[in-house]
């Protein structure tokens, strides 16, 4: 009884591995999905509008995952070189997550995804939230002025309907989706009834998520389509008495994909020209600076929660007026610093001098470090002895059993990885995941084959189907969690930097993806180990069985 005690045990923790994981990779993915802004039931009030428009209006052209590096090509988006070679033209500095909706929260709030209360990935549009944040254009319809919207069919979620006088939705993304937004957007602009218009062209991204990707002729054909749909726009304007702006929510990966925390995803083209601006070259930008200088240009109240710049260097204001603009961010920045301290429950503490954004910025950075060093402190020293535990364990039990052991269990990791980055060509990260289904899917799979792989590698040298079935079964447990523990690492990686959920801190995403694909490995091998254990045991059954006859009969 005693000899079986331990088999006994180990399968016993396999099995609550297995429900632990499947439980952790659940709640796990539905926190991310969750995620609220801490400002959600505490937006800053709007203040004042700035004024007397720059433009009689602006017009936006969403150019949907359009990468810099494509912007920048004459043959593939002759008309967007020129406009840039005529306007103010930057590089725009995006955050992970590089979903849409959470891009479109940034581009017209002014805030990163943890404050925007936009969603953290892309939801079903039943459940995509409106913003509870103060938006570009609700500040329009508070100035008197009016606005219209024509794109995907997700804005009608996320934009208070209310403050757009005309609107075009569709749940089309390609080329002749791309021709229909357009097409409803023209009569408003022969009209010239609204000071701002947002524009959405989505089939380059569809291009990157079903035609190849960046790497795909498909993709500069869709760009090619896209520059000649923003020439059509532009002819029906007047840009000495109209702006035209044009920028990306993100870009995509050469395979097609965005999400994660890729740089390539994390760069867009900002292209503005036209009436109120000073052309040139102005290096880069951030994402958030969109909401406030577009707000600028249009005389409307900075959106109260904006965390960017208004780039007056790129506008033609007058010292008078850039005076006024630096005076309503100082009191917008004075009040979303307010807001975030009650909500963080930690003080926000302005340095005097310098520009207000920069300091309150940095103010609420450091604020926010400050709480989650204090959490992660705990964690850190769980995770470490969780970590070390094992390890000590594995040394003081040293031999040529364990040496195998740790051979297999490397084995089974590399092979993985083998097969997940360089045979599959996955990025560690959001970008690569096409669907839930289709990662937990090939992740569970991957990891049941090669630690399956690494078990029968690892069965000769040590003679695992001598000794009984007890043994063998014994052996194949024992590499289960010697492999679950090496997996694990990730995991507890991830704890230390983000908790076992997300709550009310945006994650740190690379750590958290590596966890995420170790948790459906640790229950895909959990699993495997258990079948494997009943199938070693039936195997070396007889084989022991013919053993025992063999030294009876001699």
């Amino acid at each position: 009884m005693k000899k079986r005690l331990p088999l006994f045990l180990g399968v016993c923790a396999c099995l609550l591995i297995t429900a632990g994981a499947y439980r952790w990779t659940s709640r796990l993915m539905d926190s991310v999905y969750a995620y609220r802004s801490l400002l959600h039931d505490a937006p800053p009030a709007p203040g004042e509008p700035l004024g007397t428009p720059l433009t009689r209006r602006v017009v936006f052209v969403l150019i949907d995952a359009l990468r810099e590096d494509t912007s920048l090509k004459p043959e593939v988006m002759p008309f967007l070189n020129d406009l840039r070679s005529r306007g103010a033209r930057a590089t725009i500095h995006s955050r992970p997550p590089s979903y849409s909706q959470p891009g479109y929260s940034t581009l017209l709030t002014g805030a990163w995804p943890d404050v925007s209360d936009g969603p953290t990935i892309n939801l079903d549009y039943a459940e995509i939230p409106t913003w509870t944040q103060d938006d570009l254009i609700s500040a329009v319809k508070r100035a008197g002025r009016k606005a219209a919207v024509s794109g995907y069919y997700w804005f009608e979620r996320l934009i208070p309907q209310a403050a757009v006088d005309a609107s075009f939705y569709t749940p089309g993304e390609d080329a002749a989706a791309g021709r229909t937004v357009v097409d409803a957007a023209l009569p408003w602009l022969e009209a010239n009834d609204h000071l701002f218009t947002l524009i959405h062209i989505d089939q380059v991204d569809y291009a990157g998520h079903h035609e190849g990707g960046p790497a795909d002729p498909h993709w500069d054909a869709a760009a090619r389509r896209a520059d000649d749909l923003l020439a059509e726009i532009a002819a029906n304007l007047d840009l000495s008495k109209d702006t035209l702006f044009v920028a990306s929510d993100h870009g995509q990966i050469d395979r097609g994909g965005h999400g994660g925390q890729d740089p390539i995803t994390l760069v867009e083209p900002w292209v503005l020209a036209g009436a109120g601006v000073k052309p040139g070259s102005y290096g880069d930008v951030a994402q958030v600076d969109v909401a406030p200088t577009l707000a600028a240009l249009l005389g409307v109240n900075i959106p109260a929660s904006a965390q960017g710049r208004t780039r007056t260097e790129m506008l033609t204001l007058t010292p008078r007026q850039t005076a006024a603009i630096e005076r309503a961010a100082t009191v917008q920045q004075a009040a979303l610093a307010q807001n975030y301290a009650q909500a963080i429950g930690r003080p926000v503490t302005v340095q005097p001098g310098g520009e207000a954004v920069a300091a309150t910025q940095a103010a609420i950075d450091a604020a926010r470090a400050a709480r989650l060093r204090t959490e992660r402190l705990p964690r850190i020293l769980l995770a470490l002895v969780l970590a070390v535990a094992p390890a000590v364990l594995l040394f003081l039990r040293r031999g040529r059993t364990v040496a195998w052991l740790l051979a297999g269990a490397v084995l089974a990791v590399a092979l993985f990885h083998l097969r997940y980055a360089v045979l599959a060509g996955r990025t560690y990260s959001l970008s690569s995941v096409t669907s839930s289904d289709d990662l937990i899917a090939f992740v569970a799979v991957t990891g049941l084959l090669t630690f399956t792989v690494s078990w029968v590698v690892t069965a000769f040298p040590l003679r695992t189907f001598q000794g009984g079935p007890g043994r063998a079964a014994s052996l194949t447990i024992a590499l289960t969690l010697v492999t679950v523990y090496l997996l694990a690492l990730p995991i507890l990686w991830s704890y230390a930097l983000n908790g076992l959920f997300v709550t009310w801190a945006l994650p740190e995403f690379g750590s958290l993806f590596l966890a995420l694909i170790s948790g459906v490995q640790v229950l895909a091998v959990a699993v495997g180990g258990l079948i494997l254990c009943g199938v070693v045991a039936l195997i070396a059954w007889p084989i022991s069985r013919r053993g025992a006859q063999r030294i009876a009969q001699s």
